[in-house]
């Protein structure tokens, strides 16, 4: 067929005889041109093959042919009840459409063209008639002058290599011309996500080529990740089975992802609490939980004694509710002596390491039903299937929590021998699938047991987990002591390592120091430097005296005007502070 305009294409479409293909021809571009199409930019050139799939009237473009103006109709136009033309036999609603007569000419044989007694048409119906020309046509409803339909469509068509359906006005101008007889062999290729194939797995095992890498930061630190770019061919063999496990070390800073398949063997470490909040966040229903005392806490009155370095503690349950929550825990003695009960608030602070005598070795699907999410495990034994088990070196590795993410096993074209698997919903790009089945055999995914993961990336995971919104544990009031503002340190003062130990009493005030009598002062003069050098003593009690003054006349130190109290004083702080 010849060449026509979209819009006269369209008008004069049938919808029965979907879909069609139309080629974009020479027109009014010869080399294409770039549209911005339902929000996204469409590009179309000479050559373009398009495949026509539906056709939906948008509005209608409606023209009075005397003043030139124009209005909007929508496609659910009707039309008011009134007052009908002279013509209209019998009366209908003004909202329906007429021919309009030609000049000259009987507008009462305007009925054999409505077909018998159908004096008016609706709005579809006047467009149908219209064989892709406007036809002139009344409306009492619109206006008394004679109209002109210019119908807007919305075609939704398929394009090569476009991942959606292109949505395309048909007053786009173009030229078009169907060839849809001769392209019936032609195939539009659709672009998938790899997030859309981990759907199809009916369609899987299958090759495809990267259309464009993914985006983002890196979120593994394989080399295998780097090779996902444009034109890299894949083999994906379907959906692997593993769950994985997110682990970081404390010790190196590194954080990895644990397969479910990882055949290395941990032993449980001890947990570690900060605060009563986090020990009574570790117990679990139906279990006790031993644990000893590594920072001494001070105790609030009465009601929660001290704890001390050394103290055994066995905690049982939480008791109350709201603000009044405490855990109830039972101290152990010593050998001689009873334990007691204590009911310890949650804001409580100090140290505690779990009491455990576990040497088993546990592989990770066994460790997981026994132990509750995070723990702290050491590997004990590599996993033999690896050439090198990163995992073995680390003297600590924290377990987060268990992630059911989704993993597509896949290859390099190049390497079908060697796997890896893929998370879509964190790692995911545009590729194109072959046609046609692929039989493969099932690559070796030995590495994949272990893979390391940028600090970014495992951040961003651990925010995701559940809980992980939850406010820290509140930290216990800071003890404000008497005589002190809130915010000042105590002067350095030596501890004692026993926990409950009371603090010795302050010392008493220096006396006034007496004043030499008005004779003597008129004979004084400022201490001599070499009489201060003289005296070669370095204890308090001959450094203190020296301070007092020292004698005009033969440098003597004035030692009767010293009280007793103060010699006292002197001793006393010698015992406690000894220079």
């Amino acid at each position: 067929m010849e060449p026509l305009s979209f819009q006269e294409y369209i008008c004069s479409l049938d919808p029965a005889t979907l879909p069609r293909i139309l080629r974009i021809c020479s027109g009014v571009y010869f080399q294409g041109s770039v549209y911005e199409i339902s929000g996204n930019e469409c590009c179309l050139s000479t050559g373009d093959l398009l495949k026509v799939m539906a056709v939906a009237l948008q509005k209608v473009i409606c023209e009075d042919t005397v003043t030139g103006r124009t209005k909007e109709l929508p496609p659910t136009f009707k039309g008011e009840q009134g007052c009908p033309p002279p013509w209209a036999q019998p009366p209908c609603p003004t909202g329906f459409f007429q021919p309009a007569p030609a000049p000259g000419s009987n507008p009462t044989l305007q009925t054999p063209f409505l077909g018998g007694g159908q004096w008016g048409l609706t709005l579809h119906q006047a467009l149908g008639r219209c064989n892709g020309q406007p036809q002139p046509l009344l409306c009492p409803a619109i206006g008394p002058h004679t109209l002109l339909l210019h119908p807007v469509y919305e075609v939704q068509a398929a394009m090569h290599l476009r991942r959606d359906v292109v949505k395309i006005p048909s007053t786009l101008e173009v030229d078009v011309e169907d060839v849809t007889e001769e392209a019936q062999h032609v195939h539009f290729a659709r672009p998938l996500l790899l997030s859309e194939v981990l759907r199809m797995e009916e369609a899987l095992p299958a090759q495809a080529e990267i259309l464009e890498g993914p985006g983002g930061p890196t979120i593994f630190e394989s080399a295998w990740v780097s090779r996902l770019q444009r034109g890299q061919r894949l083999h994906l063999h379907g959906r692997s089975p593993a769950w994985r496990v997110l682990a970081s070390a404390p010790s190196s800073g590194r954080h990895f992802l644990l397969s479910s398949a990882y055949q290395g063997r941990f032993r449980r470490r001890p947990r570690q609490f900060t605060g009563v909040q986090e020990l009574a966040a570790g117990l679990r229903p139906g279990q006790r939980l031993h644990v000893v005392v590594t920072q001494d806490c001070e105790g609030r009155g009465d009601d929660v004694p001290p704890l001390g370095v050394g103290d055994r503690l066995e905690a049982q349950r939480l008791q109350g509710s709201g603000p009044g929550t405490r855990l109830l825990c039972h101290r152990h003695g010593g050998e001689e002596e009873d334990g007691e009960e204590l009911l310890l608030p949650l804001d409580l602070g100090g140290g505690f390491v779990e009491e455990m005598c576990d040497g088993k070795k546990y592989g990770l699907a066994e460790l997981l039903d026994q132990q509750p999410l995070p723990c702290e495990v050491r590997v004990v034994a590599a996993d033999p299937g690896l050439e090198r088990d990163a995992l073995g070196a680390l003297p600590a590795l924290r377990l987060e929590a268990r992630l059911d993410q989704p993993f597509l096993v896949g290859s390099f074209c190049q390497e079908p021998e060697e796997g890896f698997e893929i998370p879509p919903r964190w790692l995911d790009f545009s590729l194109l699938l072959s046609e046609g089945s692929v039989r493969s055999p099932a690559p070796c995914t030995l590495r994949c047991r272990v893979e390391e993961l940028t600090e970014a990336f495992y951040y961003r995971l651990l925010a995701q987990l559940p809980g992980s919104a939850a406010p820290p544990p509140p930290r216990p009031p800071k003890r404000t002591q008497q005589g002190m503002s809130p915010g000042r340190r105590h002067p350095t003062a030596p501890r004692s390592l026993t926990a409950g130990a009371c603090p010795a009493p302050p010392l008493p005030p220096l006396p006034a120091l007496p004043q030499p009598s008005t004779s003597k002062q008129a004979g004084r003069g400022l201490p001599r430097r070499d009489s201060a050098r003289s005296v070669g003593c370095t204890s308090a009690g001959c450094a203190l005296p020296s301070l007092l003054g020292t004698d005009s006349d033969n440098g003597e130190h004035d030692y009767e005007t010293v009280d007793d109290d103060i010699q006292k004083t002197i001793r006393k702080m010698q015992a406690v502070f000894p220079f």
